[in-house]
């Protein structure tokens, strides 16, 4: 049986009408496919992928945090649906059809994930739109989970049903769980406090500095102060949202990286920083000091555990009050080898063990009124930026070659209302922004914003 962690069920908790926790991707296809190819290959595949086929199992008063059981039989039909888009079927369209999909919260009875098949794109492409539950899956699983569909088949093992808990078990657990987390807290606050000063949020804390410093056991890097000004991105999202997609050539990116001898997740960075500085300075609201981004880290192979979400999130500044694109991006070099720095130093996985201290039955009602607190008085961050790795050769489903995969990420009143997020796949960069429909009415400026900014920096030829 296998038991949601505490940062497994924040996602869970977190979510409300308006701060939804779902994740997914915009795959686009060369020709269109037929919903039934997509059923069967589903139906093959689904063995392997126990996020398709488990449901949430709750312990009764919420006494500690859910487990995942088999689902018996999956109603497919359910969860692949088709539609069509209306003539001429463009981008706009598509990113609003996505949109619409992506803020409807999924049904908590049933596995956490649902599948569209959408007709009509231009140049007789089709799309497959893929939600999952952040509880589920993390970016890199849900990748794998989208990789349940290419060809060929994958080659691993089909996994073993996972039967519902016995009640007895669950209580007698919870009440091992509830004894345990005196020793948990301990055991947290004594790897957490000398760095305290390099999380974020924490770090905001009256006295987390002085302390954290006073309790270093060797030298730690210099950090800035890392306060995030207000925006227009700042303060509670709506439950309505906008998403638009970019692709960048990847060749491109690797010329800047040689060029200024700095990594392609720096490029990246860069780019997200001046496509947000031009929308900031279109609006009338750039900040003079910089924006801070919340960059997510993946832990896979760093803890021992190797299910649920493994990741962790670290704080950097964007240099979005610098002018010369070339100069932001050297302090966005500077910037990222310092987060790099202070992850090393800081506990692998924090962010998990943070919230596996609290008590589960605490937990629901402590997530819910600090995430209202902080998105309504002072949020650790303006935007997250992230950049996940993926294949470098052409894939196929069902025959047909997959053109492009955008992903789509979440916003939430506290990490601000956008995101950025980029996924590199046979020598493209495809970039995903959603955004909040009120805050940021016309997130397609930022496709453009982001070529603008490749184009100044490139080196002369």
């Amino acid at each position: 049986m296998r038991q949601l962690s505490a940062l497994d069920a924040q996602f869970l908790n977190f979510e409300t009408a308006t701060n939804v926790a779902n994740i997914g991707g915009l795959a686009v296809l060369e020709t269109d496919l037929s919903k039934e190819s997509i059923l069967l290959r589903l139906s093959e595949r689904m063995a392997g992928v126990p996020q398709l086929r488990q449901r949430l199992v709750h312990v009764p008063l919420g006494l500690d945090h859910p487990y995942w059981a088999d689902d018996g039989e999956v109603d497919l039909e359910y969860h692949v649906r088709e539609l069509a888009l209306p003539a001429p079927g463009d981008n706009a369209q598509l990113g609003e059809q996505v949109a619409r999909l992506h803020e409807r919260l999924l049904d908590r009875s049933r596995p956490l994930w649902e599948m569209y098949l959408i007709h009509g794109l231009a140049g007789g492409r089709c799309g497959i739109y893929t939600k999952l539950h952040h509880a589920a899956v993390d970016g890199l699983t849900g990748a794998e989970v989208l990789a349940a569909l290419m060809d060929p088949g994958p080659g691993a093992v089909a996994c073993e049903p996972e039967p519902p808990p016995e009640l007895w078990h669950m209580l007698a657990r919870s009440a091992w769980h509830l004894a345990a987390n005196p020793a948990h807290l301990l055991r947290f606050a004594g790897e957490v406090l000398p760095v305290l000063d390099q999380l974020p949020g924490v770090s905001r804390l009256p006295g987390a500095g002085p302390l954290s410093r006073l309790l270093q056991r060797g030298p730690s890097p210099e950090l800035p102060d890392f306060a995030a000004p207000y925006t227009p991105l700042s303060g509670p999202v709506s439950s309505h949202r906008r998403y638009a997609f970019a692709d960048l050539p990847l060749y491109e990116i690797k010329r800047v990286k040689n060029a200024f001898g700095v990594t392609v997740n720096d490029v990246v960075m860069t780019l997200a920083a001046s496509a947000l500085r031009r929308w900031l300075m279109a609006h009338g609201a750039l900040p003079d000091v910089p924006l801070v981004a919340g960059v997510p880290f993946s832990l896979r192979g760093r803890t021992g555990a190797n299910d649920g979400n493994q990741v962790t999130i670290m704080i950097t500044q964007l240099a979005t009050q610098v002018a010369d694109a070339r100069r932001r991006l050297e302090l966005v070099s500077e910037a990222m080898r310092q987060i790099k720095e202070r992850f090393a130093l800081a506990p692998a996985g924090w962010l998990r063990e943070l919230s596996e201290s609290l008590p589960a039955a605490l937990n629901g009602v402590a997530d819910r009124a600090v995430f209202e607190l902080v998105g309504r008085t002072a949020p650790p961050i303006n935007v997250i930026i992230s950049n996940i790795p993926g294949p470098q050769f052409p894939l196929r489903i069902a025959g047909v070659e997959l053109l492009a995969h955008y992903p789509v990420s979440v916003i939430t009143d506290v990490s601000g209302a956008l995101n950025i997020t980029a996924f590199s796949y046979n020598g493209r960069l495809d970039v995903g922004i959603i955004a909040c429909r009120e805050r940021v009415p016309d997130v397609w400026a930022f496709p453009g914003y982001l070529r603008e900014a490749l184009e100044e920096l490139k080196p002369a030829s």
